[in-house]
């Protein structure tokens, strides 16, 4: 009678895990599906990465790792990757010679999605970053 129900917990726990690995690895996926003007959304991200590494400063990637310290670490690289794009794309639309804590705010902004808006605002408010004047893009959802 043990081992039925070990068999059944067991089975529930491995089909439960199999569809949360499924889940994420769909919206990998996704991502990687090329959009109408030919590229998908990671190969946008890489290119703005690389096409604004030169215009980072020291302090422009410190103030990025304190902007993903509250992502959990497994996750940490990848939101920092999706981050980084989002703010070169900034940097790079405003025509900048480097990326500055501005661009960092507002790429930062931008880049989080509209569900977690209330999770930003409070971890901005305890690291004592000013977001004033971009109030106005969290209020755009």
């Amino acid at each position: 009678m043990f081992l039925q129900w070990a068999l059944i917990l067991w089975g529930a726990v491995m089909v439960s895990v199999l569809a949360i690995g499924g889940f994420f690895m769909f919206r990998k996926f996704m991502k990687v599906l090329p959009k109408k003007d030919g590229m998908s959304k990671l190969d946008w991200q890489n290119y703005y990465v690389e096409a604004s590494r030169h215009m980072w400063t020291e302090e422009s990637k410190q103030f990025l790792e304190q902007l993903v310290s509250p992502v959990p670490g497994p996750f940490r690289d990848i939101a920092k990757h999706s981050i980084a794009a989002r703010i070169g794309q900034v940097a790079l639309e405003k025509g900048a010679s480097e990326v500055t804590r501005e661009h960092c705010i507002e790429g930062y902004i931008l880049a989080t999605p509209p569900r977690d808006y209330k999770s930003l605002t409070s971890f901005l408010d305890k690291q004592n970053i000013d977001y004033s004047s971009y109030r106005h893009l969290l209020n755009q959802s």
